[in-house]
């Protein structure tokens, strides 16, 4: 199997509200809603990130495993998305009621903060070091 086959395709999330989900992506974070299914599927971008949303039990991610368990939101898996100016960023995504599991933390190649979706899915807000 040749390598150059394998390509970067998109991310997937599990969440439990879809419309939730999608205003928070949208509003908060400027992501474009390309497609949305009323039963629990939506497809964002911004920019090359295609951002795959999907309820549990819903389409062939939302599945139960042979176990039986079915996906959950969650973990702390994320999407990273770098951001200037990253105090003057939080605060502004404080006044829209905002969820961080963190307080910003500042490390070798620079500052970053999780920012939690609806369901408690990640996203990695990061402001690198010049």
């Amino acid at each position: 199997m040749e390598r150059k086959n394998v390509s970067f395709y998109g991310v997937r999330y599990i969440v439990n509200d879809i419309d939730a989900a999608m205003s928070f992506y949208k509003d908060l974070l400027g992501f474009t809603v390309d497609m949305k299914a009323p039963e629990g599927f939506a497809k964002l971008s911004k920019g090359d990130l295609h951002l795959y949303l999907n309820k549990p039990g819903f389409g062939g991610a939302g599945q139960p495993m042979p176990d039986g368990t079915l996906p959950a939101p969650g973990g702390w898996n994320r999407i990273q998305l770098e951001v200037n100016n990253l105090e003057a960023f939080i605060e502004t995504l404080k006044t829209g009621k905002a969820q961080f599991r963190n307080e910003l933390v500042t490390g070798v190649g620079g500052k970053q903060i999780l920012l939690q979706d609806p369901s408690g899915n990640l996203v990695e807000l990061f402001e690198p070091n010049e």
